[in-house]
Parts: C-alpha cells; sequence; structure tokens
C-alpha cells in the first residue's frame, strides 16, 4: 500500500502545471540553442582571398578579385582553396600546381606579402588572405610568371657532375665516402621554386645579372661535391662584381625558403672560398 501511494503522490507532482512548464521551457531552449548555435559556428567558417588578376588577352591595369568560400568545404591548404575556385567559382583563374606535396616547387606564389608553396601553406584565419604571384617577375596570366631568366642562371652554373678522369672503375659509378656526402645536405634538397631568389632585394634589382640565392646554392653544391673535378674552374666562372658579390647578405632567401634551406651561409661559402680564406672539402 505504502509504494501505490508513493506513486501516486510522484505522478501528481511530475503531472504539476509547474513542473510541466519547466519541462517545456528546458526542451524550447535546447530547440533554440540547436537552431543558433550552427549559424553561429558557419558563419566563422567564410573566408575571403583576395587574389591578383591579369589576362594578357585583354590587357588592362592589375587588379585584386576577391572570392568568398567556405572553409568547412575545403582543404587545409591554400592550394586546396585555388583549386575549389577554380574549379566551383571562376575556372579562368590561372596557377601553376603539380605534387602538391612541395617537390616539385610549381605552386610557388607570395601569400600575405611572404613567398611561399601553396601546398604547404595553411590558409590563415581572420582577415582576408592576398596571393599575388611571385615579386620581381614577368607576369604570364594571374599568379603564373615567367621562369625563363631564373632557369637559365640555373643552366650557367652547369648543375651536373665534371670529371677530368675517368671513375676508378670503368663503367661504375664514383665512390664517395659517407662524410663527404654528408657535406651535400642542406644544397640537394632545393626543387627550385625561386622563392628564395624573388625576395632578394639584390636579386630585384639585377634579375638579368647576379645569379640569386637558387643559382649559387646549387654552385656550392657540386664546388662541394668531393666528385667534381672542376672546382677551379666552377669558382672562376662565378668570380665577378655581379654574379656572385652582388649578395649583400640581407638573407630574405633563407627565411623565404620552404624546405629550411640556408642559401645565404652557402653563397658566403663561396666568397670564403674566393678569398682565400677557405678551403673545398674533397676526399
Amino acid at each position: 500500500m505504502a509504494m501505490g501511494i508513493l506513486r501516486r503522490v510522484v505522478s501528481r507532482v511530475s503531472s504539476s502545471p509547474a513542473s510541466m512548464l519547466i519541462r517545456i521551457r528546458a526542451h524550447a531552449s535546447e530547440a533554440q540553442a540547436q537552431q543558433v548555435q550552427p549559424t553561429a559556428r558557419d558563419a566563422t567558417t567564410f573566408k575571403t582571398f583576395q587574389i591578383y588578376r591579369w589576362n594578357p588577352d585583354n590587357p588592362s591595369k592589375p587588379e585584386l578579385q576577391e572570392y568568398q568560400i567556405n572553409l568547412k568545404e575545403c582543404g587545409p591548404m591554400v592550394l586546396d582553396a585555388l583549386i575549389k575556385i577554380k574549379n566551383e567559382i571562376d575556372p579562368t583563374l590561372t596557377f601553376r600546381r603539380s605534387c602538391r606535396e612541395g617537390i616539385c616547387g610549381s605552386c610557388a606564389m607570395n601569400i600575405d606579402g611572404c613567398n611561399g608553396l601553396a601546398c604547404l601553406t595553411k590558409i590563415p584565419s581572420g582577415a582576408p588572405t592576398t596571393i599575388t604571384p611571385l615579386p620581381h617577375m614577368y607576369v604570364i596570366k594571374d599568379l603564373v610568371v615567367d621562369m625563363t631568366n631564373f632557369y637559365n642562371q640555373y643552366k650557367s652554373i652547369e648543375p651536373w657532375l665534371k670529371r677530368k678522369n675517368s671513375p676508378p672503375v670503368p663503367g661504375k659509378e664514383i665512390p664517395q665516402s659517407k662524410k663527404d656526402r654528408a657535406m651535400l645536405d642542406g644544397m640537394y634538397e632545393c626543387i627550385l621554386c625561386a622563392c628564395c631568389s624573388t625576395s632578394c632585394p639584390s636579386y630585384w634589382w639585377n634579375p638579368e645579372s647576379y645569379l640569386g640565392p637558387a643559382a649559387l646554392l646549387h654552385a656550392n653544391r657540386w664546388i662541394s661535391d668531393s666528385r667534381d673535378e672542376y672546382t677551379a674552374e666552377r669558382l672562376e666562372a662565378i668570380n665577378d662584381e655581379f654574379k656572385l658579390f652582388r649578395c649583400h647578405t640581407i638573407l630574405n632567401c633563407s627565411r623565404a625558403c620552404p624546405k629550411g634551406l640556408n642559401p645565404g651561409n652557402k653563397i658566403q661559402n663561396i666568397k670564403l672560398l674566393q678569398m682565400g680564406r677557405g678551403l673545398v672539402a674533397k676526399a
């Protein structure tokens, strides 16, 4: 009998107008929260990109064109945003890309004032992001620049192994110690993206006579290779007030390198060798 009385009391309390009103208010507040909260979250997921546009087929003053995308529907990198804009908003947007892994260097551009690879640069939060071509380069279209001079400078340092003698064993590889091989670390990783050279004021001022950080980095790579036998000739070829000594050690190149290399340090090594205060590491 006691249990029956308890059940009736509980049922009366739970069905009272006050308790029903509390439950209704609780459910109403939960429903309102579910309606308001997603809207607040969605508002913070939209991002504005200001992208440099110029078309040689319709030559006019270059401009920054704005695009807005939902970051919840996009990958985390700047290249993901560019691909989304090109695929879904504006197919005329032009830029280079290939590996998407920071290996090919194709997607080098200036992002919020800093040179970098779009595939390795995370989309910044907050204010609109400005994307422009690599600075002080001739623009072909939009974010695509003319790399002809840059590649010609790289070719001029003869970036291949040069020998005066035949290999120790004809038809076989040229042996190299682990210590000598370690001398190439910090140079062979360069992917020729041009982020370093186009961040250098000396390269801006003398793009046709100064070789630039990237080419000089590779010059030092072959000068330091124990298997190469043209060290003196390589040093003489770049012993010029413009080709080499136009570098003023500003070190923008080292800060801009997306691979974490230090071209400024390698250029300094060449300068020391030229002035006779360093030695080439040879076996």
